[in-house]
């Protein structure tokens, strides 16, 4: 199986978030200063911690306003910046969490300085409603996509951006961070058609927000480019065959976590088909057939999963909690332990009953009767998992 990584990074536009929660990113400043004839400490250090924000200032402006905090920690407008400064350092839940302060604490005071000017002396709670339209929402979406990649729930990722795909279908940072997604999955050639879009759109929008500090302030279009020229090299000299096995391993997994069997089965079998010589597709081959109740088909390949090339690979994304970060070949091998526990025990209870003892073959000398997946089984993968980088993915 080949090696999956992320690309640059997930992005989102520019924004100095002096607003709550709904308001995380915004194409363009969104800067608010509470409006007073004379500034207080709280208010000054904010003023200059956005205008740092506005030259990409990130680490002055963050001491700026933990200034401004250390003066008064339940300031909203401090708190939303201090959330703000967390997105751009990556620290998505620390964000959430001073979002959710500043959400609590509130405030009725007037707007002094906005880049939307209409925004400019309303109340901030007004301002805040008004800032509940479609880009904020879709902006929204993009952090909490960004949230979910970090986590490694990659299909829940893609289901969102998906979300706010439909809200703005040529937003370029919700058609990047789809590219980044889909590459997470190993759908490459998804990631590349999202990214290419995303680089067509020629937006001047910087990105403020990504996994990759070096992109942080510079155009998102760039970024995208830069991103589908590496993803088609690596897709020119890399085995285009085995990383669509990949996907449909990983698809097939998410699928069987969400309780839906029958098309996680269709998707082991095809990355079987794809990569028979995979030690993950083999032991997911022998899964089928332990979930079908055929005991000594299962045996025989996870004893023949055990011993293949790249058993010794860790499992990233499982079924079952415990085989995560473990070798396949140590799953492999406990999975076939318990099927000879299960194969002794029907042994025995046929004894007792009786019955023709039958002949249960150890090891497995020939391959059994392979199982077709269905034709045409459809390219694009359904939402979610977790691989990281050298990881593999197994339902064991």
């Amino acid at each position: 199986m080949q090696k999956t990584s992320l690309t640059l990074g997930a992005v989102i536009a520019l924004v100095a978030t002096v607003a709550l929660p709904s308001a995380w990113a915004r194409e363009g400043h969104t800067i608010m200063i509470p409006l007073r004839s004379k500034l207080s400490p709280v208010q000054r250090l904010n003023r200059e911690g956005v205008e740092a924000v506005k030259h990409h200032q990130y680490d002055k402006a963050q001491g700026l306003f933990y200034k401004a905090y250390l003066y008064d920690p339940a300031d909203p407008f401090t708190l939303n910046n201090l959330g703000y400064i967390s997105e751009v350092q990556g620290e998505l839940e620390r964000a959430h969490k001073f979002y959710e302060l500043a959400a609590e604490q509130g405030s009725d005071a007037n707007i002094d300085l906005s880049s939307q000017k209409h925004l400019q002396g309303k109340p901030m709670k007004a301002a805040l409603i008004e800032l509940q339209d479609r880009t904020m929402r879709v902006n929204r979406m993009n952090i909490d996509a960004m949230r979910l990649l970090k986590q490694g729930r990659n299909f829940e990722a893609i289901d969102l951006l998906k979300q706010a795909q439909t809200l703005e279908p040529q937003n370029p940072f919700t058609l990047n961070n789809l590219g980044v997604a889909n590459e997470s999955v190993s759908d490459l050639e998804s990631a590349l058609r999202y990214y290419q879009d995303a680089a067509a759109g020629q937006s001047k929008e910087p990105a403020a927000i990504t996994l990759d500090k070096n992109w942080r302030g510079k155009s998102v279009t760039n970024m995208a480019r830069t991103s589908a020229k590496m993803l088609q090299k690596r897709m020119e000299s890399g085995d285009m065959t085995a990383s669509k096995a990949v996907m449909y391993t990983l698809r097939g997994v998410h699928e069987e976590n969400a309780n839906n069997w029958s098309a996680a089965r269709e998707d082991f079998l095809h990355a079987y088909a794809l990569d028979p010589t995979s030690a993950f597709s083999i032991n997911n081959r022998g899964y089928i057939a332990e979930r079908e109740g055929d005991l000594e088909t299962a045996q025989y390949f996870y004893d023949k999963a055990r011993r293949a090339e790249g058993s010794n690979a860790k499992i990233g994304l499982a079924t079952k909690l415990y085989a995560q970060g473990q070798a396949l070949a140590a799953v492999a091998s406990d999975s076939n332990e318990k099927v000879d526990t299960a194969l002794d025990i029907y042994s025995r209870q046929r004894k007792r009953q009786g019955t023709p003892i039958e002949l249960t073959p150890r090891g497995g000398a020939t391959e059994p009767p392979e199982t077709k997946p269905d034709e045409n089984p459809g390219t694009n993968p359904a939402p979610r998992p977790n691989e990281q980088p050298n990881q593999q993915q197994t339902p064991q």
